[in-house]
């Protein structure tokens, strides 16, 4: 897969333009059924009464535009969303997500897929939408003071495209979420980081469609519809190179979005609202064996080994371990304090003979089947975070980095305040303070 995947990086997410409605419906018996259907369809009965159209039977499919997504239902293997109850300690909440998400020959997405079901794990994707769009169609797409066509990133093969779109429509169906990464992964002085709002929306706007148009843009006949309504999916992404988020931000309400990953890296504290939708940053996490942090991403743990994805094969295995203790730092310094929601970024990649995606998949099986541990997508982390009681929520986010309060009575405003400690005792005459028993104080 020709993919330019380099460079702190991430996604947004928005949603535009209406689409049409495809019904697949039986022919009536006579005209006076079909009429009579219409007007039920309507809200209205054989006699003009208002009626309650009946809603379609369970696993049915109904159309969106050309066919290529559709309305399926609820999406399966969600986890329920609870109110945390007084004195109860928050779960530990991990989001593995994915910049980009194409199925090349490394079969990388395919891969995950399973990795996420044995730990029990649903992610976010955050698909680039040209990667559902064949190289024979690139001058559909064009970007914010772009040239027709162009794109930093390749288009897929035709064969890749047809696995990718697959790909999605399982991947749904087990639970995870597909957000934008957008389309042409522009960065530097041209790119993201000098878009309006406007820019931004176009962006998105095509991300869209390109999703919602692959059956006539590719003229794949064999496989079926995406199970879902992209328009209502798409709700929130990461920029390329975390570039532009200012502006991205002033447009996503209007695009529908509810959160943003775009942020240049946060500290692991509990996630803020910024302009209405949840800021949700890759984060600084413990790099060991350094004096600094590392971004939560594949990429930023790669610049400060090798600063190339193809270094020294004599350093792959303390790399590895290294990316592994680094991600795994970051999990347990929340999950044994203030448990703020972990967030890591990946790519599908090779760099460095593939140590980064080793180095994540242990983390997966290893933090994703411990106890109290969710491991979710970003709009599962959303619709928890948005069920809770806002006093709550403002408790939570007052917490520093690895601090751990007392949670029997943190989050239990019933629960009597803690006792004060005992005085220390009165020191005997003539010792001073803070000298132990039985030791003759000096001079």
């Amino acid at each position: 897969m020709r993919s330019a995947r380099g460079a702190a990086l991430l996604v947004v997410v928005a949603v535009l333009a209406a689409v049409g409605f495809v019904f697949l419906a039986k022919d009536g018996d006579d005209k006076k059924a079909k009429n009579d259907t219409a007007k039920a369809a309507e809200g209205g009965g054989k006699d003009g009464q208002k009626v309650q159209a009946a809603p379609p039977p369970a696993g049915a499919v109904t159309l969106i535009g050309d066919g290529s997504t559709s309305h399926t239902g609820p999406q399966p293997n969600q986890l329920p969303v609870e109110k945390l109850k007084p004195g109860e300690v928050p779960p530990q909440f991990v989001v593995f997500s994915w910049d980009g998400v194409g199925e090349d020959n490394q079969h990388l997405f395919s891969h995950f897929r399973k990795v996420a079901q044995e730990s029990k794990a649903t992610m976010t994707l955050f698909l680039s939408g040209i990667y559902v769009l064949p190289g024979s169609q690139r001058a559909q797409y064009q970007g914010p003071n772009k040239a027709v066509g162009q794109s930093d990133i390749g288009f897929l093969e035709p064969k890749e495209v047809r696995d990718t779109i697959e790909q999605l429509g399982l991947a749904w169906k087990d639970g995870h979420e597909v957000g934008t990464h957008f389309n042409g992964h522009f960065c530097g002085p041209t790119g993201g980081g000098s878009w309006s709002p406007a820019d931004w929306a176009k962006e998105t706007e095509q991300a869209l469609k390109f999703v919602q148009t692959w059956k006539s843009t590719t003229g794949i006949t064999d496989l079926p519809p995406l199970p879902f309504d992209y328009k209502k999916e798409l709700v929130g992404g990461r920029a390329p190179c975390l570039e532009g988020q200012k502006a991205l931000l002033q447009a996503a309400p209007q695009m529908g979005f509810r959160y943003d990953s775009s942020g240049p890296g946060g500290r692991q504290v509990w996630p803020a609202k910024a302009n209405g939708i949840w800021d949700m940053p890759l984060q600084q996490i413990p790099f060991p064996g350094r004096k600094f942090e590392v971004l939560s991403m594949d990429y930023n743990v790669m610049m400060n080994q090798s600063r190339t994805v193809k270094g020294d094969p004599s350093n792959f295995g303390a790399w590895q371990e290294q990316a592994y203790q680094s991600f795994m730092g970051g999990f347990e310094r929340a999950y044994s304090s203030n448990r703020a929601p972990l967030i890591i970024g990946n790519h599908f990649e090779s760099w460095n003979g593939g140590i980064y995606m080793k180095a994540v998949e242990k983390t997966m099986r290893t933090a994703c089947t411990k106890e109290g541990v969710r491991c979710v997508s970003f709009r599962q982390l959303a619709d928890w975070l948005d069920a809770q009681d806002p006093a709550v929520l403002a408790k939570l986010q007052k917490l520093n980095v690895g601090e751990k309060p007392d949670w029997g009575t943190f989050l239990n405003p019933a629960a009597p305040p803690a006792a004060p400690p005992a005085a220390p005792a009165a020191p005997a005459p003539g010792v001073p303070a803070g000298v132990p028993a039985g030791v003759k104080p000096a001079g």
